[in-house]
């Protein structure tokens, strides 16, 4: 029973703990990010493709 009352205790402490709300908030920035840096890419990737192509075709 101590040792369910001590990982009870622990558990309410992290709980209180703004420091793993944080964490989430990072992350869920970084994720935000990541989404719209991959979105940017697939949608200019093809204008970017085109660009080179025309370019590679004008100079050979």
């Amino acid at each position: 029973m101590l040792h369910f009352q001590f990982i009870a205790a622990w558990a309410r402490a992290q709980a209180k703990s703004e420091r793993g709300a944080s964490l989430v908030e990072y992350a869920l920035l970084v994720a935000l990010i990541a989404v719209v840096c991959i979105a940017a890419v697939t949608l200019l990737g093809g204008a970017a493709d085109d660009k080179f192509s025309s370019v590679a075709s004008a100079i050979g």
